[in-house]
């Protein structure tokens, strides 16, 4: 199935050789040099609201992203990738923690700015994993996991924090930090801020726990980040580090630069996702000028379907339970490690992210906990005959009800109407209800399938139903402020 304007310096945290060199992994029986020399670098870009088909790699027409496609064909390109969700706050908690937002009570749609709840600081993120095993940690960008000091990327692991709380179409909270020299918008005081002035669309920018620029000028976001990602890949070179870059784009409102406005054929929103492109291949020049590209492993993804972009040839789009809700373009990249120009058609989803790249840094997902995720290594690494480890996915909605799964190629959705038996039989199996597709032969899911196999409809809603009870007994609780 596999066809093999800010200083940006600041606040950046910098790893030296012989610090990396000093951390031992005895189990493995290798040198500590040797030991971390193994570990790679780990840069995972997420997108916000980007469909499978809003890349060039993926079938778009208009839209051009030739630093995408060169790290597809230098990488591996999956077709059957997943997030948990189809909206943002809930996919990214199982980035960050390899489970079912339900596991994590991250499952009740988005945050917002009034909302007191976040990540809970007693989950054990993957930037506090790869952190102990010596890694320099940053995120830049969205964030989306909880604006409160105790639920921010410097609390869960995170050495620091550059970026956007939420989404950009929202508003300040009240009760934020602003640093001292904080850049504010002519006539707008900072009092009043405080006292939690409303504006739609308008966002603070963030380093680490403080407020910086409000409201930031969302056209420059793209640029800002990828000149702190590059400082923060610069100063870390020696490694190991990890950088996670959550784009606030291509999410609704769009806003793009001056010197990207109007140069693609797929308009403002091919705009965006080409000013993305480019901060991909500034990301990558890096590590090539750098000399460490044989040392990283990048992924690029997104957080769930298209609000206005494509979702190429699947069905639905953002908040919707179809393929296009959930099923998302992912690319990998790591030479001599990924092997290059490879397409893996098996299942693997964002909270395999965890796992496995715990298990290349020389540890391991925890184990006093129930954890969804799976190593994928044997899926990224090209191992011949590598398989899913996953026996089955499961679709939460925005609002974290089970609607579907998928077992191999077959997807079947439930109907909240109650199965029947004919009139006049009492003997035989009722009717199943709901929506029976075969993904491979029917990728749009355009043709229902219940009628001609009722029997793997029947077994496969048993197979939700036990899960969701099963899942249900083991969920811990977000965090509360």
């Amino acid at each position: 199935m596999r066809r093999t304007t800010l200083t940006r310096r600041t606040f950046l945290r910098t790893v030296g050789s012989a610090a990396a060199g000093a951390a031992a992994l005895g189990a493995l029986g290798r040198s500590a040099g040797a030991a971390e020399a193994d570990k790679p670098n780990v840069i995972i870009i997420y997108a916000d609201d980007q469909g499978y088909g809003d890349l060039s790699c993926y079938g778009a027409q208009k839209i051009k992203t030739p630093h995408i496609d060169r790290m597809a064909a230098e990488g591996m390109k999956f077709t059957d990738f997943y997030v948990t969700a189809p909206v943002c706050s809930p996919t990214r908690s199982s980035l960050m923690t390899g489970c079912y937002p339900k596991r994590v009570g991250m499952h009740r749609h988005v945050l917002f700015p009034h909302s007191t709840r976040g990540l809970n600081p007693s989950e054990i993120t993957i930037a506090e994993l790869l952190k102990k095993q010596g890694y320099a940690t940053a995120c830049i960008g969205k964030w989306h996991l909880g604006h409160q000091k105790q639920f921010l990327p410097t609390s869960q692991g995170f050495d620091s924090y550059f970026g956007i709380p939420f989404s950009n179409d929202m508003s300040l909270p009240a009760n934020m930090t602003f640093a001292k020299d904080v850049r504010l918008d002519a006539g707008l005081e900072v009092e009043k801020l405080k006292a939690g002035l409303k504006a739609r669309n308008k966002v603070p920018l963030m380093r680490n726990e403080q407020v910086i620029d409000y409201p930031v000028v969302q056209s420059t976001l793209t640029e800002r980040y990828t000149e702190e990602a590059v400082a923060f890949v610069t100063a870390n070179k020696d490694g190991p580090f990890f950088l996670y870059l959550p784009h606030t784009m291509p999410h609704y409102p769009l806003h793009v630069s001056a010197r990207f406005k109007g140069k693609s054929a797929g308009g403002l929103f091919g705009d965006v996702i080409e000013c993305m492109d480019w901060s991909c291949g500034r990301i990558f020049e890096a590590l090539r000028r750098l000399g460490i590209e044989k040392k990283t492993i990048v992924v690029y993804t997104s957080d769930n379907g298209p609000a206005a972009g494509s979702a190429g040839p699947l069905r639905g789009k953002k908040g919707s339970t179809w393929e296009g809700g959930m099923r998302e373009p992912c690319i990998m990249w790591g030479p001599g490690r990924i092997p290059a120009g490879t397409v893996c058609s098996e299942l693997a989803t964002i909270m395999d992210l965890l796992p496995t790249f715990a298990g290349l840094a020389g540890t391991k997902a925890p184990t006093d906990r129930v954890i969804d995720g799976r190593d994928i290594w044997p899926l990224m690494s090209g191992r011949p005959g590598a398989k899913s480890p996953h026996d089955a996915f499961f679709y939460y909605s925005a609002r974290g009800n089970l609607e579907a799964v998928r077992q191999g190629d077959w997807k079947y959705r439930k109907s909240t109407r109650k199965a029947r038996r004919k009139k006049g039989d009492k003997t035989s199996p009722p009717k199943p209800k709901g929506e029976l597709y075969n993904l491979k032969e029917d990728i749009g899911e355009k043709t229902d399938l219940i009628e001609k196999h009722p029997d793997i409809a029947r077994r496969l809603a048993a197979l939700m139903a036990k899960f969701d009870t099963d899942l249900e007994k083991t969920s811990r609780p977000a965090g509360q402020a």
